[in-house]
């Protein structure tokens, strides 16, 4: 190779490194703040439990329905919500859901029995259904699968990042606002957070672009490299389908992989959101009893977990592996949480144990979630993603409603947990069904 030559394909690479960095400084810090929001409203309800549960006289039983029944309706609503978005455009659609989910999420102040409970968090999940997958969708795009994993371990960033401001944030609205204009201090934790995403949704409209054809923020030169990535990407999923590529729906619908990362995703989530919605009274329990202690308590782990997050992401895009870095995580997780219940009468350990349990937990994320897009294409791609995100989030209704029940009729939290550990540890074992030259991204050439 020449001189000349070598000067030209470093200049190549710097060139695409440069596009995708402006890209990623454009894109991903404003998602992040509109999920940020998006995942404060519809895991507050944990710290409202502090205080509503006692206000309204709700079981443990109604609270864990209240907050798992969320999921039914995001369960039904998302596939034809990520649908619509490739419709009316992600701008437009992202937009509205942003919109909606804060309507309803305000409106969670008003409950006052059961009922309402549960059809304010079934409407929450109807309005939020097809956001994140949609977001995942959006954002394959923009990036060629072998850079997915890095830059949705940078959006999903926000996960934890929810959790580790929202937190001792739920705590001090709860500790500032008690009886303020004469409303209970959980009332206005759901009117406070709620804002934000209504004002973001008019954001968005003016400040995303629906693909990388329409973004007047980058030069034809920089359009061409992304188009040129993006055709060559599709061109590596056609050859590691054998040659077929169909993007309908039906062959997503067909698929026997992406039925498979559904059941995989449900066995993730049913051991996460129990986690999540329950830590706050977990960690309460525990004898930790002023409410903004309890929220940096609760945030602690998540800070842990989102930096052993990115850097699973990151590891796995530079090996270009995809199951080890699910398998391991998922194992760590089981043996956080299972050790975690052996000392819940201790803060300390319990809480070390839990941030285990997070770390293993949170880092498989993005890897994970990398797959249905390194699958499928177009319509499909769309398609898989809501579907293999809607069954998942479908566990979000039966961990909080399992642990929910348990804790009515035992009074403890520990059996749940085991039940939790052992779904996550099944992630473990599913995921080398999925053939390496699926899961794994094909190196560009």
């Amino acid at each position: 190779m020449s001189e000349i030559t070598i000067e030209q394909a470093q200049s190549a690479a710097s060139a695409e490194k440069s596009v995708y960095q402006k890209i990623t400084r454009r894109l991903i810090p404003f998602l992040i703040l509109c999920y940020f929001f998006a995942y404060l409203d519809r895991v507050n309800v944990g710290f409202a439990k502090l205080h509503m549960q006692d206000a309204l006289s709700f079981s443990n039983t109604v609270y864990g329905l209240g907050a798992g029944i969320f999921f039914l309706g995001y369960f039904i609503f998302e596939l034809p919500s990520n649908l619509l978005m490739q419709k009316y455009g992600p701008r437009f659609w992202i937009a509205r859901i942003m919109a909606s989910w804060a309507i309803i999420s305000a409106a969670m102040m008003f409950v006052t029995t059961p009922t309402s409970f549960y059809i304010l968090r079934f409407l929450l999940g109807v309005a939020e259904a097809g956001f994140f997958p949609g977001i995942v969708f959006y954002l394959t795009l923009w990036f060629p699968s072998w850079r997915s994993a890095r830059t949705l371990g940078l959006f999903i960033l926000v996960t934890p990042l929810s959790t580790i401001i929202g937190s001792p944030l739920s705590g001090l609205i709860l500790k500032l606002f008690e009886d303020v204009g004469g409303l209970h201090n959980w009332q206005w934790l759901f009117l406070v957070e709620a804002i934000p995403s209504f004002l973001l949704a008019f954001v968005v409209l003016r400040f995303l672009d629906n693909d990388v054809k329409s973004a007047k923020w980058l030069t034809d030169e920089e359009k061409a490299i992304v188009i040129r990535d993006l055709a060559k990407d599709q061109e590596n999923k056609r050859i590691a389908n054998h040659g077929k590529m169909d993007t309908s729906l039906k062959s997503m619908l067909s698929n026997p992989y992406i039925w498979l990362l559904s059941l995989i995703f449900f066995s993730f989530n049913i051991g996460y959101y129990g986690i999540n919605f329950w830590l706050p009274s977990i960690i309460k329990t525990s004898g930790v009893t002023d409410d903004f202690h309890i929220g940096l308590l609760t945030a602690l782990p998540y800070l842990f977990g989102a930096c052993v997050m990115v850097w699973n992401s990151r590891h796995s895009d530079l090996k270009n592996e995809r199951r080890w870095h699910i398998a391991i995580p998922a194992i760590i997780g089981c043996v956080g949480l299972v050790l975690s219940t052996y000392y819940n009468g201790s803060t300390f350990w319990m809480m070390a144990w839990i941030c285990v349990a997070m770390c293993g937990t949170l880092a498989l994320i993005p890897t994970y979630i990398s797959l249905p897009g390194s699958i499928l294409s177009g319509t499909a791609a769309a398609a898989g993603i809501a579907v293999v995100n809607s069954i998942g989030n479908l566990a979000g209704f039966f961990g909080p409603t399992v642990l929910g029940w348990l804790k009515d009729q035992t009074g403890r939290t520990d059996m749940g947990l085991y039940i939790l550990a052992g779904f996550l540890l099944l992630c473990a074992p599913l995921i080398f069904t999925l053939p390496a030259r699926l899961a794994n991204p094909q190196k560009k050439i």
